[in-house]
Parts: structure tokens; sequence; C-alpha cells
């Protein structure tokens, strides 16, 4: 019997890092974000009452088709007993995904938000030549109508950003945990340790410094080349933010899950 878990959160935040590490351990599947999230929701939407046929269908078919899902698309091509599923909008899900699959933990990662303006902003500089996908392929604007773009409440961040705070204050925590990037960048090893617990899978001694993760012909047509590289060696890198400071600062105080104060349910944040 295989199990699910899903990696969600905040973009530019470790999660394909995190994949790269996973990957290593041969029992697992992890990936960067896939289709199954984007047909989850196409899914819902044609079992919904926008569709004049919906009254044929129960919600015991509904469940099905949704679990069927997963199991047709992790099919006999993937052998590995404990699957990762990675997409953004898993955090606005956790109701759903804990009827569904009540076992499966959501793990979602976290990264001190400039830093994930700034993450993006540089990727938009470094491919100067391409206009990327994450801004419609728009050549114009400026680093102010992109951090804006992004943080709209559709925009990149801006809807991982609420779907994660949708997570974090629900009542359906039990199986939620932040994964700060932070923490993964500095104590590998203890992050892999606190997952590992986390999902109750045995340990596994992960090589921290060979990760190795390939999406180049992902990241092409996305116009965005560099999107999913991750550095072979995991270590923390200090350098200075190439936002303007009044940008940085708009973003400095949103770290939320920074402040245990704030967090009344008590998620296990690493």
């Amino acid at each position: 019997m295989r199990s699910i878990h899903f990696i969600s959160g905040l973009p530019r935040s470790g999660s394909t890092l995190l994949a790269g590490l996973l990957r290593q351990n041969t029992r697992f599947h992890a990936g960067m974000s896939g289709p199954v999230g984007g047909l989850f929701n196409t899914l819902q939407g044609e079992m919904s009452g926008r569709n004049e046929y919906s009254v044929f269908i129960t919600d015991a078919q509904r469940r099905r088709i949704l679990e069927g899902l997963f199991d047709d698309y992790y099919g006999p091509e993937f052998t590995a007993e404990v699957l990762f599923d990675t997409n953004r909008v898993w955090c606005s899900k956790l109701r759903i995904l804990k009827e569904l699959f009540p076992e499966a933990k959501v793990i979602a990662c976290v990264r001190h938000m400039p830093w994930i303006i700034d993450s993006i902003e540089q990727l938009v500089r470094r491919n100067a030549f391409q206009p990327s996908s994450i801004f419609n392929y728009q050549p114009g604007g400026t680093v102010y109508s992109r951090s804006e773009g992004l943080a709209n409440g559709d925009g990149m961040v801006g809807f991982a950003y609420n779907a994660l705070k949708e997570a974090y204050y629900g009542e359906d925590t039990a199986n939620l945990m932040l994964l700060q990037y932070e923490t993964l960048v500095s104590d590998p090893a203890g992050a892999l340790k606190a997952i590992y617990d986390f999902i109750g899978e045995p340990a596994f001694a992960h090589d921290f410094d060979n990760v190795s993760y390939n999406a180049d012909e992902f990241d092409l047509r996305a116009g965005t080349p560099g999107l999913h590289t991750v550095r072979r060696k995991i270590e923390a890198r200090e350098r200075r933010s190439v936002l303007p400071p009044d940008v940085f600062r708009r973003f400095e105080n949103d770290a939320f899950w920074r402040d245990p104060a704030l967090n009344l349910r008590g998620v296990q944040v690493i």
C-alpha cells in the first residue's frame, strides 16, 4: 500500500530543493510542482453545480473520482512506496485532503517574504532577453509593478501566501508542518529528521553535498531559465538584495509564522 503526502507553501522557498533531497531515498518519489493540483481543481469544478449534469453525481462518486485521479496519475510508471505531490494549491485544500487521505501530511515551505520577491526579481534580471511566464511573458514593467503583481491575491506569491494563512489558521492543521527555507539551507540534517518524524518514515542518510534536480526544459519553455535550478551543495549564502529598500520593507513583517503568539493551533514550524 503506497502512501501519499503533499508539498506546498510559498514559491521560491525550497520546495524543489526539498524534492531533490527526498528523491535520494529510493523509496520516495518527489518533484517540482506538477499537473495533479490543476486537474484536481478542474474535476471539482466540472462536478459542481455549474455542470447541469452534476445532479447525477453523488458525493461518494466525487470522492472516488478525486481519489482515482491520484491512482491513475501515479500509475505503474511510479514504483516508489511513498509519493510526494507538489503544488501551491494544496494549502487551500486541507479539508478535502483530510477527507480523502486522513494519514497524508502537508509540508508547507516558507521563507522570509522579501527574499521571495527578491529571488523572483533576480531571475527576471538574469534572463533579460526572455520575458517570463511569471508575468505572462510581458516585457514591460518595473520592479514595483512586478512586486505588486506577485503580491496580488491571484498573483504567484499572493495566492500561495493567502492559501498558507488559510491552512495555518484553519481547523485542519493536525497534518500540517511549516518548513522554513532558512532552516533547510542552514541545517538540512535537522530539517530532514523533523520531516521523517512527521511522516512516520525511518531515517535515511541523505547526501547534502550532492543534490540533483533537473527541470531545464520546463524552465526554458517558461522563459525563466534557472527557475528550478538546485545548487549541488546545500549551504546558506549571504548576499545583498536587489530590491529597492521600500519594496523590501513592504514585505518585511509578513512572516506571521515567526511569531509564536500567532501560532494559535500549535502548528509545527521548523
